[in-house]
């Protein structure tokens, strides 16, 4: 192996953080551009956490493009997650350290094998407000275990992330400035470029994915031309494909109305300045009246246009592409909701029931119409338009249900990244069963295959055709795992007369 591994003395060793405890032994040890670094090894892969990929984000570096990581002589004891980034709660059970000083990434991979090896970022959704790397949903243990380096990273979320105003203008062109969580990503991608060598990763095989808001940062950084040459493959998971980018003006408006609630109206102090626990308070208010008040903003510079305009003109990487979304991605709707659903869809309700036979009751229908028109049409939107540029893609469409579950168990948005990571009995997870299990090789199997070579098949594996193959599809479901023509091609054809151009 091209990465050295220390024999840690019995006596232990002082490192940055401590002193590594006697009984440990061996560690495996990496020497960075930056720094050395000394991780863990359980279960047969090696892996570091809470590695900086850029250096803190904090007073007068606050909202401004990150910074390399600071250069070190000390050994990091590279052994914990780093702190989740700072956001009003956290989701899911459990605790998490949070802080202003968050731009950490975490490495995985196999402890004895032949490198290169081909490298896998994860990019964590959370509607860019919520969400952190150290989920143990996202332990990249299983992947690495398949023979690949996996990457998970922490970005700047919520108002620390997405804020845009005047006041942050920069440059000679005093560029209004935006989408720092964007620039983060970059920034990450950068360092494994850089470094990813001395773990034994393939720095020309590198595959991109995500989910939910995750995903949508994976497809703007297919369309940045400051990230594409940093990445060869990609995968998009539950995609809201069709959201509009906020533009400058309305993400500056909210900018200023968010810097007035702490105090700053132009002409104080520098608002880098605030105490974070104050910001994080305003922040919580402007998110109970608009989820979508901090999120990516065409700023003319990383994000130029909508997503699915970029994919409809071909801006996109010309790379190999896995797409797709669950049966269900929301738990359930409410009267209200299918009212709006239904005035969306530009049909009764009647008219619709003949396309969900399935949905007895009305919230049911509720949450199939929102499923369809926000995450399983643009599945198809998206892989048609990629698939037409000439690239290899394919996608999937996941029903499958833990058994424990499948008694009257809901669907959820994500529900596949369980057994992407085959995560079992963590929050968020259930425990599986002999065929639960059966099925998340597969699917591991699948995006693993895909990471090495752009085509996810291989041997003992059910064929998944590509999607320019008459469009088919890979459906997964609790009776079978089969490439398939779309069963729903009417009903998504009239929501896609219906959706945004």
């Amino acid at each position: 192996m091209r990465y050295l591994v220390a024999l840690v003395a019995a006596s232990g060793v002082l490192l940055q953080g401590g002193i590594v405890p006697a009984q440990v032994g061996q560690f495996p040890f990496v020497l960075t551009r930056e720094e050395q670094v000394l991780g863990v090894v359980e279960a047969g892969v090696a892996s570091f956490k809470g590695i900086p990929y850029a250096s803190a984000p904090v007073g007068s570096l606050r909202w401004r493009a990150p910074q390399p990581p600071p250069e070190s002589p000390a050994i990091r004891s590279a052994h914990e997650y780093g702190p989740a980034c700072l956001q009003p709660s956290m989701p899911g059970p459990g605790s998490y350290r949070m802080s202003e000083d968050c731009l950490t990434l975490n490495v995985f991979r196999p402890f004895e094998t032949e490198d290169p090896l081909p490298v896998m970022i994860w990019i964590h959704g959370g509607s860019f407000v919520a969400g952190t790397a150290g989920d143990p949903l996202f332990d990249g243990a299983k992947l690495a275990q398949a023979g690949v380096v996996v990457i998970t990273l922490d970005y700047r979320l919520g108002a620390f992330g997405w804020l845009a105003h005047p006041a942050f203008a920069e440059g000679a062109s005093n560029s209004r400035i935006a989408n720092y969580g964007m620039m983060d990503q970059i920034a990450a991608l950068r360092w494994v470029h850089e470094n990813i060598g001395a773990f034994g990763g393939d720095l020309g095989n590198v595959t991109l994915f995500g989910s939910s808001s995750g995903a949508i940062s994976v497809a703007l950084l297919m369309l940045c031309e400051q990230s594409r040459d940093l990445f060869q493959k990609a995968i998009l998971e539950s995609l809201p494909g069709r959201e509009r980018m906020r533009s400058m003006e309305t993400a500056e408006a909210v900018g200023k109305q968010f810097l007035q609630a702490v105090g700053y109206d132009g002409n104080g102090p520098d608002p880098r300045a605030i105490d974070s626990e104050a910001l994080l308070a305003a922040e919580k208010i402007l998110l109970s009246r608009s989820w979508r008040s901090f999120a990516p903003t065409e700023d003319g510079m990383l994000v130029k246009e909508d997503i699915a305009a970029g994919f409809r003109a071909g801006r996109e990487s010309r790379i190999p592409l896995i797409i797709g979304s669950n049966e269900e991605e929301t738990v359930s709707g409410s009267e209200p909701d299918l009212n709006e659903e239904l005035g969306l869809a530009g049909a009764s309700l009647d008219d619709l029931r003949r396309f969900y036979p399935e949905a007895s009751r009305n919230p049911e229908l509720a949450a199939r119409l929102f499923t369809d028109r926000v995450f399983t049409e643009p599945a198809r939107f998206f892989a048609r338009s990629h698939a037409a540029t000439g690239s290899s893609t394919f996608r999937y469409r996941f029903s499958y249900v833990p058994e424990v579950q499948a008694q009257g168990g809901e669907g959820s948005r994500g529900r596949e990244l369980q057994f992407i990571f085959g995560a079992e009995g963590v929050p968020g997870a259930g425990v599986f069963t002999h065929r639960d299990r059966e099925v998340s090789n597969i699917l591991r199997a699948y995006w693993t295959n895909f990471a090495k070579t752009g085509d996810p098949n291989g041997p003992g594996l059910p064929l998944w055709e590509t999607s320019s193959n008459r469009e088919k599809l890979l459906l997964i479901s609790n009776t079978d795992i089969s490439s398939s023509a779309d069963p729903w091609s009417e009903r998504l054809d009239r929501i896609e007369r219906r959706s945004p151009k």
